[in-house]
């Protein structure tokens, strides 16, 4: 199996997409080359962020392939394989290569609301399957359905390729109960930016970030500051976009992180159905923010 570190700053990158919806390439190469020299630690491709589930299977390859080669093993790449079929994801993961793919990462499965023995069951055959260690993701404002810390801790012990879970319930008391009774070898990962650096003084290893598409150098330093444990100016760079962190979700997420980049001239302001930009009204208060913050926009 592949050894892999998921300490530090990942970032889940966002789809570019052309005003005729179809998906800019070039701009993601950009985007790739400024996360690179601005001290992102890995990248996770495919996930909730990138609009996934409206893109097409030629579009998931082409930008693997992209990524892959823009990267050049440069900093770790995590994937994203999820579903609410297990067959399926099994079958996606016996059959693909994964060439360039470090790791893997699985969210809970969506609509069907299994129960935590489903939950169990389902992550066990993923383990199995997998040939690139395992990160599990729980999101329930999605999923409609939480891991309890007990599930992710049964899977943690049983399953030594399952390295960490990405956590995104935003009970505080969840996520710690993970981090006091883990094994040695597993790592919980915050899934939201703005209880990052609370998670980091609880022993997180980092974060899976949206505003670090927009912000990786900033908000690197911020989680490698907690991480050497300089708090004091960790939580400094946590309050100077404190207010960005609601107006990034407020619209739904990745509408926030794509208006900012279309502020800062990365991107045409553009998403999927059923995703829309921003309201005006959102996009005037982030572009106000960002001003306060010396970002020309």
């Amino acid at each position: 199996m592949i050894e892999i570190s998921l300490k530090g700053m990942g970032v889940a990158l966002i789809t570019p997409f052309k005003e005729d919806e179809s998906v800019d390439y070039e701009a993601l190469g950009r985007l790739v080359d400024y996360q690179l020299q601005n001290g992102t630690d890995y990248l996770v491709v495919l996930g909730t962020t990138a609009e996934t589930p409206t893109l097409t299977e030629e579009e998931k390859r082409n930008i693997i392939d992209l990524v892959v080669s823009r990267v050049r093993g440069q900093i770790p790449i995590v994937l994203g394989v999820g579903g609410n079929c297990t067959r399926n994801i099994v079958n996606q993961l016996k059959q693909e290569k994964f060439d360039g793919i470090d790791a893997i990462l699985s969210v809970v499965p969506y609509y069907n609301k299994p129960s935590q023995e489903g939950i169990y069951q389902h992550y066990r055959a993923i383990a199995q399957a997998s040939k690139r260690p395992v990160v599990l993701y729980n999101v329930p404002g999605r999923t409609g359905v939480n891991m309890t810390a007990e599930t992710t801790l049964r899977i943690a012990r049983e399953f030594s390729n399952v390295i960490a879970v990405k956590e995104a319930s935003g009970n505080i008391t969840q996520m710690d109960d993970i981090i006091k009774n883990k094994p040695e070898r597993f790592n919980v990962i915050s899934g939201d930016d703005g209880i990052t650096f609370p998670l980091l003084t609880l022993g997180a290893i980092g974060v899976i970030s949206v505003i670090g598409n927009a912000f990786p150098r900033e908000f690197s330093r911020m989680v490698r500051l907690a991480l050497a444990g300089d708090y004091e100016n960790s939580r400094l760079i946590h309050h100077r976009f404190t207010e960005l962190f609601s107006l990034l979700f407020v619209d739904g997420n990745p509408a926030g992180v794509k208006s900012m980049l279309n502020m800062m001239g990365f991107i045409e302001n553009k998403l999927r159905l059923p995703l829309v930009p921003t309201r005006i009204v959102t996009y005037e208060k982030i572009r106000d923010v960002l001003r306060s913050l010396s970002i020309k926009c």
